[in-house]
Order: structure tokens, then C-alpha cells, then sequence
């Protein structure tokens, strides 16, 4: 069993999700957005820092997926999302969570199995795959899915460890 919290880093708006992996069982525990107001990019550097530290605290997760920096509309965004997501990079070290990072890209591949799905293909997927009804947020979903592709990732790379000693076990004996 592993709680894990997923975070979708925005200047404006900052995803999180958590879900508790159990094998091959996904389950929903919370998400949510950190809306921030119209105040200096410092302070809201600060808010999304203080929220998540409160989040981490509620809900004890074991594990952090954040999305990796893309480059979007302008290099004034991207470094923005950068500094957004250091702070979220930031609340977790804090805690001494262990963080992943995984692209935009192999985030959908993961859930959606394409890689240029779009926002409205996530949430479903979101709702789909973790039974949650009513809508959800399409930056919460987000989080969501990074929080999905890292369980995913993990759960994979135990079946490589575990076919490899298998492997190893059966050549020595």
C-alpha cells in the first residue's frame, strides 16, 4: 500500500491528487486545486508551498509524481511553471518525500495510452479508472494522472526486479 500524491504545478492553478495503490488497485483518496489570487508571483510561489504543506500534513502521502517543465506558449510562462514547481518540489522535500517526474507527454501515454490526448480524455480516464463520480477538475485530474502514471511506473519496474532475480534464481540453480 502506497499513498501517493500527484502534483500538476500552474502559476495560477495548482493540481493535486492523491491515490492509495494497493498491487494493482488504485483508489481514490482526495484532489484538488490551489487557486491563486492576483498577488505578486513571489507570494503566490508561497501560497502553493504553505497549501501543499498543508495537504502533505492531512493526508501523510509516501510518495510525490510532479509533472515535468514544458515549454508552452513563451519562455516567460515556462520559467513561471518552473519556479511553481519548485515550490512544489520544495513542500515535498520538506516532508522528505521521494519525488518522481514524469512528462506531459508520458503522463497521457500512461493513462490515455496516447500521448496528445487532451484534457476531457484524462478526466474521463480519471473517473474510469478510480470510479470517482461527479465532475472533476481538469487540473486535479491532471494531478491525478501523474499520481496514476507514477503507481503505474512503480508497480512495472517491480515486475522487471522481480522477473530478473526469477531469471537469476533459475540460472544458478
Amino acid at each position: 500500500m502506497a499513498l501517493i500524491l500527484g502534483i500538476d504545478p500552474g502559476s495560477r492553478v495548482t493540481g493535486y491528487g492523491i491515490i492509495n495503490a494497493l498491487g494493482n488497485r488504485l483508489e481514490y483518496v482526495a484532489c484538488g486545486c490551489i487557486r491563486l489570487p492576483d498577488v505578486d508571483h513571489p507570494q503566490r510561489l508561497k501560497l502553493i508551498f504553505d497549501n501543499l504543506c498543508q495537504v502533505i500534513e492531512e493526508h501523510a502521502p509516501q510518495e510525490c509524481a510532479i509533472e515535468e517543465v514544458f515549454l508552452g506558449k513563451s519562455v516567460s510562462s515556462a520559467l513561471k511553471l518552473g519556479q511553481a514547481r519548485g515550490s512544489a518540489l520544495v513542500a515535498c522535500l520538506h516532508h522528505d518525500l521521494p519525488v518522481a517526474e514524469y512528462s506531459p507527454r508520458k503522463v497521457k501515454q500512461a493513462l490515455v495510452g496516447n500521448g496528445n490526448a487532451d484534457k476531457t480524455q484524462v478526466q474521463h480516464m480519471i473517473k474510469v479508472l478510480l470510479g470517482v463520480s461527479g465532475e472533476v477538475q481538469a487540473d486535479a485530474a491532471d494531478a491525478l494522472a501523474i499520481a496514476i502514471c507514477h503507481a503505474n511506473t512503480q508497480a512495472h519496474l517491480v515486475k522487471i526486479a522481480g522477473a530478473r532475480s526469477f531469471r537469476k534464481s533459475r540460472l544458478q540453480g
